[in-house]
């Protein structure tokens, strides 16, 4: 139960990090032209990488 209720609430993690991402992008193009970078990528890739390995 537990394992399944990991694997769920990492999902839902990486699926609410998504829509963080989508959200922010008009925010992220503009601090890119001014020279700084949201991190949301790397959060993104991590979640899906421990999504990956709870449903393993």
């Amino acid at each position: 139960m537990d394992v399944r209720l990991y694997s769920a609430a990492v999902l839902a993690l990486y699926q609410l990090t998504l829509l963080l991402g989508i959200a922010l992008l008009p925010v992220a193009m503009v601090t890119e032209r001014v020279g700084l970078r949201l991190p949301i990528d790397r959060l993104v890739t991590q979640l899906n990488s421990a999504y990956d390995r709870a449903s393993a």
